[in-house]
């Protein structure tokens, strides 16, 4: 019989995630996951089964989390496009208050794994598919609601708004939030 764990299985998972969103998938290796979660190498492993197993988790909570961000944001009073840009302005300011800029875990997920690796490009369609669907839903109340013009594809715009926080995230690392917030507004312009 083994012994008792003595740690909380979804700690260690979103420790994990602090680490390869900072590193990347590549870049973390079993002494920094180990030091990130305070676990031993051997206890990660005989939880979690591998690297990958911990990245696969870590990926899939970010997701969770980002899921429920954009959804508690989108479903808050507001016309719709003042909401679209109150989730693209958090999404920026967020970026900007970290000390070490470092994107979008799963935007530097398709840049690193997506192109060459199947189930990470399954893990960030799947990612990208729930942000859209919380932004199309969000762009069809608007319409429902008159906020939004009639003519406009709900599923359309969200495409874009999403690629369009693809865009902010990986411009976030290096630009100033005056360039930021510029983006912001010429993405709603048409909405």
């Amino acid at each position: 019989m083994g012994r008792p764990r003595n740690f909380d299985a979804d700690t260690v998972v979103e420790r994990a995630m602090e680490a390869f969103w900072t590193n990347g998938y590549a870049n973390t290796s079993p002494a920094q996951l180990a030091e990130a979660t305070g676990l031993g190498k051997g206890s990660l492993y005989n939880t979690f089964g591998s690297k990958r197993e911990l990245f696969d988790r870590a990926l899939e909570l970010y997701t969770r989390k980002g899921t429920a961000l954009i959804t508690e944001i989108l479903d808050q009073p507001g016309s719709t496009r003042d909401r679209i840009h109150a989730w693209l302005r958090f999404v920026v300011d967020s970026d900007l208050a970290q000390r070490n800029r470092r994107g979008c875990l799963v935007a530097n997920t398709t840049l690193e794994l997506a192109g060459q690796d199947e189930r990470a490009a399954r893990a960030v369609d799947a990612a990208q598919r729930h942000m859209v669907e919380a932004l199309t839903a969000r762009i069809d109340q608007g319409r429902r609601d008159g906020d939004v013009r009639a003519d406009i594809d709900p599923r359309g715009y969200a495409e874009f708004i999403q690629n369009t926080v693809a865009g902010l995230r990986i411009t976030a690392m290096t630009a100033d939030a005056s360039t930021l917030y510029r983006i912001i507004e010429t993405a709603l312009i048409t909405l």
